[in-house]
């Protein structure tokens, strides 16, 4: 790290310490009992990285578009879904070069507007979703203009979190960091616990009596620069400063093939944890083949965890698809409407899991986002995108509602209409 970079994150953390001294006292209570545990919680993956041209960001349209500093539109486009605006005000609307088929403009998002964060855990407090793991990509902590923007997000979600008496974590992403980097995840967990004081906070997701900071990326097999050595001191650290220890690791880590590598020491780093979480998105594509995963992969990875003193929280998506971000198959992995998010969560349960983490609540850029889309999307000249089947756009929240009661053993749990016996 540069002696640059270090002074730019010594004087943002000052910028940053004096914005969140600012919020109301009672920001630093008793955990919550959505926060106190991540035991009997549906957890969702909330990205938070979309941006628009003029949101104060200076990031232009980025995961909106290939070319964030072209205006979203026809022939430059990177997202699959699209977004349901209608509760949206228009300060929070920005206007693309879509139009729907009556002429009008069709217009997004951005995760930078305080009002559009705070809707969408209003959403997840509407549907009883317990919290979500804000992404960040550790990537980003060394630029400055991404750092801000990440800042930015991070104080929306804390406030939004507050709110909406959900319960929120930081999930760090290590994809895209060479080697000897692994670092920056230490020193920005620090200023942001340190300083910022968020582990402190009611509503910072908990794990046996401590904040619970998740780590995603350690032991795949896809030539990441950063190594393993790099991710076991990661954790000691991070457990050293009196955190949980969440692990995003690949599908097959136990037995160390397909997505994983084949390493001692991957096993190693994940005894040093507390809760595991095997990446499936991707990896299953059918609803026979969830419960193929849950019964020959995920019941042995649970006894492991269990044999090890590890939570495991399996991961569950809606469908797949990114077109439009990089030239896949559009719908790649089908919703079937309910059928393969239900299948599932059912699976899950059926291995005597009482939680799962659902990715993702927002993440139109590869069709997996579970909040409400709109079934007849804007068109352009060369653009396909996906509708939501006829359903409506609410459907997967309801559908992830009925998720945590059938995890809970809520007695009034229900299946989606027509969901099949299994």
């Amino acid at each position: 790290m540069t002696s640059c970079t270090k002074t730019y994150i010594r004087m943002h953390v000052l910028v940053f310490a004096i914005f969140f001294s600012c919020l109301p006292a009672d920001a630093q209570t008793a955990v919550s009992p959505l926060a106190n545990t991540i035991e009997g919680k549906v957890m969702v993956g909330y990205q938070g990285w979309f941006n628009c041209a003029g949101d104060g960001a200076n990031l232009g349209w980025a995961h909106w578009a290939k070319d964030r500093n072209i205006q979203l539109g026809p022939g430059n486009v990177s997202v699959d879904l699209w977004p349901d605006l209608a509760e949206f005000d228009d300060d929070e609307l920005f206007s693309t070069g879509f139009h729907y088929p009556d002429g009008s403009v069709a217009k997004t998002f951005s995760s930078a507007n305080k009002k559009t964060v705070q809707r969408h855990f209003q959403w997840m407090q509407d549907y009883e979703i317990d919290g979500a793991f804000l992404q960040r990509f550790a990537v980003n902590v060394s630029d400055p203009t991404l750092l801000r923007n990440n800042d930015v997000v991070l104080s929306h979600v804390r406030q939004a979190a507050r709110d909406s008496g959900r319960g929120y974590a930081v999930m760090y992403d290590l994809s895209g960091l060479k080697a000897g980097e692994v670092e920056r995840v230490s020193l920005d967990w620090t200023r942001l616990s340190s300083e910022l004081k968020i582990n402190q906070e009611a509503n910072y997701l908990h794990h046996q009596g401590k904040p619970l900071v998740a780590v995603w990326g350690i032991g795949f097999n896809d030539n990441r620069s950063y190594s393993l050595a790099e991710c076991l001191d990661l954790v000691k650290q991070l457990k050293g400063n009196g955190c949980s220890v969440m692990l995003g690791v690949p599908a097959f880590w136990r037995e160390g093939i397909r997505d994983a590598v084949d390493d001692p020491m991957l096993h190693a780093i994940i005894k040093e944890a507390d809760v595991l979480s095997p990446w499936s998105v991707g990896r299953i594509q059918t609803p026979d083949e969830a419960h193929q995963q849950a019964n020959n992969v995920w019941k042995a990875d649970r006894a492991w965890c269990v044999q090890n003193r590890l939570a495991f929280l399996p991961v569950a998506f809606p469908g797949f698809s990114w077109h439009n971000l990089h030239g896949g198959k559009l719908n790649q992995i089908p919703r079937r409407k309910w059928e393969f998010l239900w299948s599932q969560i059912k699976a899950a349960k059926g291995i005597g899991c009482n939680m799962i983490y659902i990715a993702m609540f927002d993440e139109v850029d590869e069709a997996t986002a579970i909040f409400k889309c709109i079934d007849a999307p804007p068109s352009g000249e060369g653009v396909s995108f996906l509708g939501n089947e006829g359903l409506p756009s609410d459907f997967y929240l309801e559908v992830t509602r009925q998720a945590g009661k059938l995890l809970r053993d809520d007695p009034s749990a229900s299946a989606p209409n027509d969901a099949p016996k299994r």
